[in-house]
């Protein structure tokens, strides 16, 4: 198969581009600057330069590809292009920086999923787009067959689940992918470090009220793998859970963290809590308990240890963050 990643040089997608081409499948990557176009093409892969923006470069790799996976998405304002930041920018004053930008980024999801979706309508031609756990209704074991909560944390991305699912009444072959918030392993770079590196600039290690609300986890290659496996037999509208651990207690994600930098454990209240993890304060209270029995059931994937808890006790997270 001849696959368009994008997100390609990403956390998730570098180690997707592997698996692909180790399974046999030729990639093309989309790639936003030169360094990444690089790094595309040092494992074998082709690299497409273009932007989740840009829909004509979307629409070029999809109609070429003979499927999809869409992993890239604006984490981070800093990561925005300067039309996004305008188009976030000229709706108002500063106040409102931070929700206009969410909003932004995820209008332009929603669109390149449709871009790419629209591309993709013919026999047999599969789009599998990545969400995160995190737009689900916190608070009870969410599962499969739950539905995008727009009130929750990942509320504004509800309309990516959407387009996807209208995708596949159109006879796509769409399925969204839900990540825990945590996918972990060797390099990573995401949550689990920056709340490591909180830890080490604050002098503690924190956690929210009791610390008791849940994070679910997965490994990077387990994450990896359900991705194939979605692109090659996934049927139209699933929705499934790239999860590990359906519910590691936030306390004792911060208790580990603690030990191996030898800072205290502190519990901070709700209302302090983006003061002391910045933009991550909303997360790190959020009780985000996943099942992923239905994707394993369905699709025979098996996540595999080391979990959230052992991969820090191996301590290769606090030698990297030196």
């Amino acid at each position: 198969m001849n696959v368009f990643v994008t997100g390609a040089s990403g956390w998730i997608g570098s180690a997707l581009v592997k698996e692909l081409r180790q399974a046999g499948h030729q990639v093309v990557g989309l790639a936003r600057s030169d360094a990444a176009a690089a790094a595309l093409t040092a494992t074998g892969a082709q690299a497409q330069r273009g932007a989740l923006e840009d829909l004509e470069s979307l629409r070029r790799g999809a109609a070429a590809a003979d499927g999809v996976v869409h992993l890239a998405y604006f984490h981070e304002f800093t990561q925005a292009s300067i039309a996004t930041r305008l188009r976030v920018l000229l709706g108002g004053g500063p106040r409102g920086i931070v929700s206009r930008f969410i909003a932004a980024a995820a209008e332009t999801d929603r669109r390149a999923i449709e871009t790419l979706g629209t591309a993709l309508a013919g026999p047999d031609r599969p789009l599998v787009v990545a969400f995160g756990t995190m737009g689900l209704t916190p608070g009870h074991l969410a599962t499969e067959g739950d539905a995008a909560d727009p009130h929750s944390f990942g509320g504004p991305r509800s309309q990516s689940e959407a387009t996807m699912l209208e995708l596949a009444s159109r006879g796509v072959r769409s399925a969204i992918i839900r990540i825990a918030p945590s996918v972990h392993g060797p390099g990573d770079h995401g949550f689990l470090k920056t709340l490591i590196d909180t830890a080490r600039a604050k002098g503690v290690s924190a956690y929210v009220g009791d610390g008791a609300n849940r994070w679910p986890a997965v490994r990077r290659p387990d994450a990896v793998h359900l991705f194939r496996l979605a692109l090659e037999q996934a049927p139209a509208g699933a929705r499934l859970h790239a999860v590990g651990e359906e519910g590691v207690p936030f306390r004792d994600i911060a208790e580990s963290i603690g030990r191996h930098l030898h800072v205290p454990l502190v519990s901070i209240a709700r209302d302090k809590a983006a003061a002391h993890f910045g933009w991550l304060g909303a997360i790190a209270a959020t009780d985000n308990p996943t099942s992923s029995a239905l994707t394993q059931e369905r699709m025979g994937w098996h996540p595999t240890p080391p979990g959230i808890l052992a991969d820090l006790d191996e301590g290769h997270y606090f030698t990297t963050a030196k």
